[in-house]
C-alpha cells in the first residue's frame, strides 16, 4: 500500500520576525531627525518610539535570545513604564530626554556589539 503525498499547504507562512540589525538600522536613521525642524517633533517622538518598539520586539525574537540583550531590554522596559499607556505628543514631548536617551545608550550599547548589527 502505498501513500499519497501530503497536498501542499494552502497556510501563509507566519511572517518572520524583524531582524535586530534591520530594527537597529531603523532607530539609527532617527538621528537625521530631530524637534528642530518646526512641525516635525511629533513625527519624531513617535518615530523613535516606534524604532524602540521594533527593535524590542527583534531582541525579543532574535535566535540569541533576550538574554543576550538584557540591558537595552531594561532600559526599554523602564521607558515604557515611564510612558504608561500614554504615547500621545503631549506625554512623549514631556519625555522626550528619556526617549533620546534611550535611543542614545542602546545605540552606544549596540556599537560594542557590532556582531549584532552586521
Amino acid at each position: 500500500m502505498t501513500e499519497e503525498p501530503a497536498a501542499p499547504s494552502t497556510a501563509e507562512p507566519a511572517p518572520e520576525a524583524e531582524k535586530v540589525r534591520d530594527a537597529f538600522a531603523g532607530l539609527q536613521a532617527t538621528y537625521n531627525d530631530g524637534c528642530t525642524t518646526p512641525g516635525n517633533c511629533e513625527y519624531f517622538l513617535g518615530r523613535v518610539l516606534d524604532e524602540l518598539n521594533s527593535l524590542d520586539k527583534a531582541m525579543e525574537t532574535d535566535p540569541q535570545g533576550p538574554g543576550h540583550f538584557k540591558e537595552p531590554l531594561a532600559w526599554i522596559v523602564e521607558l515604557r513604564a515611564e510612558l504608561g499607556d500614554d504615547s500621545s505628543f503631549e506625554n512623549l514631548k514631556k519625555h522626550q530626554d528619556l526617549l533620546t536617551g534611550t535611543r542614545d545608550k542602546i545605540n552606544t550599547w549596540m556599537q560594542g556589539h557590532p556582531e549584532d548589527y552586521r
